[in-house]
């Protein structure tokens, strides 16, 4: 069996279960299965490795040594998957099992319903060990692994099973969610037919491009339905505990918003009115493409006028990482004075996840354009004899920066101390900017950090770069604060899902850069581990910065 974990955290915040079955994985959604069943609801893939290597003498016919002067067609050898390939793994949904009708309704594209099952199932495959990247020819039989090519981690999908459907190869094809080599239209006049799309795949550098958005929903509850809801409290339709009033009409603010909103009021928090990047209460993908281009000038500087950013609270983002066993969530910063309520997926909220037990956690700030990002990026693990901090969920992004900025380190180099009224002004001058926005991290729901996105061309960064500065390039700057969240693999996790976020925000985002001070070797360091690669050097007023950026197509993926 493939060395896997048993349970899929997805972004939306539910769980799948995966189980070893003959020839391949079952997928079983534990959100659907309300009831003890003999068929649970989920969809089994079958799963193959296969190679064309001539060291099987044993399958070889021995009157192939009377031919022995003639060229041997190689022939193929199909194993059971134990561990992934670069280019030899081979995957179709075979059956799919779907849940009573009498707790969910059928979904209204069995299409949409497909195309979320593969992603899920590709989500897990690529979250399995990377297989080794060289590849060896024959012509490069004798090189070196280190000097060796090395080849794009990819898996092809078969035309068999459920994907036989007719067009739906095509549909999924135009999805995004897999391509071909050839892209010919073909001879064949036959709707249907497998020439030209038998030969499909999709590479990890791809899948982590294309937004989760895009595939992810769930299923409409029936009515008087015992669906226990989302643990990402972004599934309108799910009943509320203690809620009277239902309005089904999708022509008013979603239910899942509301019960939020009400959920925040009766703790004494603040809930913005939008649960997350998931909600819908027509549960359909949430995915929309990002405006058609239009130019408008800035101080001069002629660039794309910006779509506007999330809501003050709104999650922009959310993915379990593996390696640190946690949720990673982004939010728009806000001004409200009552702690802003988290909305989003926990590890300790997940009844199928052993959570790792983490402390109340510290922050991080965004960099004005004077101060160097990587100044206050440490990297430095938290101390074991570290004292107690206050439990930041509890406090309001105002208070959260009022802490912070009176850290005496931080004000060494923010010069942002003072009372709440100083950060006041601070946050409000970020949530007023127009080619930027102030946003919160959180590591399952604990605010982590603090962080400025902005678009490059329009910023004081992009005057020095001149030409340099694409349209759609994204900076962020960043402050690293306190004890808990500190260390590299945290630094290459959120920086990464930084990127991860603005690569599938807008396909037109070809780079993510920053700009941390040339003294701050370590920082750039754990940078160019994460793909941030050194340019140039580039001089401020304030400092000499170096100037790091990682390109779209170097981007392999979120740090898992």
């Amino acid at each position: 069996m493939a060395p896997t974990p048993n349970i899929v955290h997805l972004p939306n915040g539910q769980n799948l279960t995966v189980l070893q079955v003959f020839g391949g994985f079952f997928f079983k959604s534990n959100e659907l299965n309300l009831h003890g069943s003999v068929f649970p609801a989920g969809w089994t893939v079958i799963l193959q490795s296969e190679d064309y290597s001539d060291d099987h003498e044993a399958e070889r016919d021995t009157r192939d040594t009377e031919l022995s002067g003639m060229p041997k067609e190689r022939k193929r050898h199909i194993h059971p998957f134990k561990r992934p390939t670069l280019h030899n793994d081979n995957l179709f949904i075979s059956s799919i099992s779907n849940p009573s009708s009498q707790d969910f309704k059928t979904p209204t594209s069995p299409t949409r319903q497909i195309a979320m099952m593969l992603w899920a199932t590709l989500y897990w495959y690529f979250h399995q060990p990377e297989p080794s990247p060289y590849l060896t020819t024959d012509a490069s039989k004798h090189t070196p692994d280190a000097g060796k090519p090395r080849g794009d981690w990819r898996i092809n999908i078969k035309r068999e099973g459920v994907l036989r459907g007719r067009n739906l190869i095509q549909k999924l094809e135009r999805m995004g969610l897999i391509t071909s080599e050839d892209s010919s239209v073909g001879i064949n006049v036959e709707e249907n037919t497998a020439e030209g799309w038998s030969e499909m795949f999709i590479s990890k550098r791809t899948f982590w491009q294309l937004s989760a958005k895009l595939f992810l929903f769930t299923l409409t509850p029936t009515n008087g339905s015992s669906f226990p809801g989302s643990p990402y409290g972004s599934r309108p339709s799910s009943p509320v505990r203690g809620e009277q009033h239902r309005n089904p009409s999708p022509n008013h603010r979603d239910s899942g918003d509301q019960s939020a909103a009400a959920q925040g009021a009766n703790s004494g928090l603040w809930s913005p009115s939008t649960a997350g990047p998931f909600s819908s209460g027509s549960h359909l993908p949430t995915y929309f493409p990002p405006p058609p281009l239009q130019y408008t000038i800035t101080s001069g500087i002629r660039h794309p006028l910006r779509p506007k950013p999330p809501r003050q609270g709104e999650i922009f983002y959310t993915r379990f990482v593996p390696s640190v066993g946690q949720y990673l969530s982004f939010r728009c910063a806000s001004l409200s004075p009552k702690p802003v309520a988290y909305n989003g997926p926990s590890s300790s909220t997940s009844s199928l996840n052993a959570p790792k037990q983490h402390q109340p956690g510290s922050s991080l700030s965004s960099l004005p354009t004077h101060i160097s990002v990587a100044s206050m990026a440490d990297l430095t693990p938290p101390s074991p004899l570290a004292e107690p901090q206050q439990d930041t969920s509890l406090m309001s992004d105002l208070q959260l920066l009022n802490k912070w900025m009176n850290i005496d380190r931080v004000s060494k180099f923010w010069g942002c101390s003072g009372p709440q009224g100083t950060q006041e002004s601070f946050l409000q001058n970020n949530l007023t900017s127009k080619h930027s926005f102030p946003a919160i991290g959180l590591w399952d729901g604990k605010p982590f950090g603090y962080f400025e996105i902005y678009w490059v061309k329009e910023d004081v960064l992009g005057k020095q770069l001149g030409s340099g500065a694409g349209d759609y390039d994204r900076g962020v700057h960043v402050l690293v604060g306190e004890n808990e969240f500190r260390g590299k693999n945290r630094v290459k996790c959120w920086i990464t899902a930084l990127a991860h976020w603005a690569f599938v925000q807008d396909y037109r985002t070809n780079a993510m850069v920053l700009e941390p001070r040339v003294d701050n070797e370590r920082f750039i360091s754990t940078l160019n581990e994460a793909g941030f690669l050194k340019e140039r050097e580039i001089t401020f007023p304030h400092k000499q910065s170096a100037f790091v950026k990682l390109r779209r197509e170097n981007f392999d993926g979120p740090e898992l």
